[in-house]
């Protein structure tokens, strides 16, 4: 499926206010994270109220900490496979942080002005599942399509961008299992 607009035809839209301007029309960066709300918990609205400003302090012990914050990604792929999407790609999601990337032979800082943010719906260390590795693969290939400076070799994780502060999307993430899929058709392609 294609990116119409900034917006991947495949996934369900949810507009966050935590994104605005990219600063260049530049995007050549795809980030992929993790998350679950609370920790390890694989159900429930809890990311989109998160990434939508709508997080109930009172709903849990651990959103009381972080009902605050302004985050956001581009998209959500859950367990089952569905995909959320809460900022067009043309737009900066707020997602990548503190973060530094080498890009060649220079260091380049303030990620998210030419990243794209991927969460996939999980924790570090349990299995993401197949349904949610054929959405990002399918997601990954539209934006190769759509944005000719991104590329497979710069497709990373967050614990890559920020080491000493973020380790996801972990060890259960299969690497050489996504870039062997990203490599090969779809079926139904």
């Amino acid at each position: 499926m294609s990116i119409d607009h900034g917006w991947w035809q495949q996934a369900r839209p949810v507009v966050s206010p935590n994104q605005d301007a990219r600063p260049r029309d530049e995007v050549s960066l795809l980030v992929l994270h993790s998350i679950s709300l609370p920790p390890g918990v694989f159900t429930g609205d809890a990311v989109e109220a998160l990434f939508t400003n709508r997080l109930d302090p009172q709903a849990h012990a651990y959103f009381a900490a972080i009902h605050h914050l302004r985050v956001s990604a581009h998209l959500l792929i859950r367990r089952d496979g569905e995909c959320v999407q809460f900022v067009p790609f043309s737009a900066r999601a707020w997602h990548a942080g503190r973060s530094c990337w080498r890009d060649g032979q220079r260091w380049r800082r303030a990620l998210n002005d030419f990243s794209v943010g991927i969460e996939l719906e999980g924790d570090e260390v349990t299995p993401y599942t197949a349904a949610q590795y054929r959405c990002l693969v399918s997601a990954t290939r539209a934006l190769l399509a759509g944005y000719p400076q991104l590329t497979p070799a710069r497709i990373t994780g967050h614990a890559h961008v920020a080491p000493l502060r973020k380790s996801d999307p972990g060890p259960a993430f299969d690497w050489a299992y996504f870039r062997q899929s990203l490599a090969k058709p779809l079926s139904g392609e």
